[in-house]
C-alpha cells in the first residue's frame, strides 16, 4: 500500500488476470478485513448472467418501435 493509500498490482498478476493499463476495477469488500479486486467488465457479465433467465425474450424498443408505426399508419389513413 502507498502513502496515498494506492495499490500496486504486480505484473506477473496483471498479466495473468489481464488486466490493462486504463482499465476499469471493482473493488468488493467482504468479510471484515477481506477484499476482492474484479475487472468492471467481469462484474458486469456476472450479473448480467444472474439476470439472464428472468428477462423477458422480447425486445420493448422493437415493440414500441411498431406500435408507433401502427399509430402513423392509422393517422395517415384518416
Amino acid at each position: 500500500m502507498g502513502e496515498r493509500g494506492r495499490l500496486v498490482l504486480p505484473a506477473q498478476a496483471r498479466r495473468q488476470l489481464k488486466i490493462e493499463p486504463g482499465d476499469r476495477l471493482v473493488l468488493i469488500l467482504e468479510e471484515p478485513g477481506e477484499m476482492r479486486l474484479v475487472s468492471l467488465h467481469r462484474q458486469i457479465d456476472r450479473g448480467m448472467g444472474m439476470f439472464a433467465g428472468r428477462a423477458p425474450q422480447r425486445i420493448l424498443s422493437e415493440e414500441l418501435i411498431a406500435e408507433r408505426r401502427r399509430d402513423a399508419r392509422r393517422e395517415d389513413r384518416r
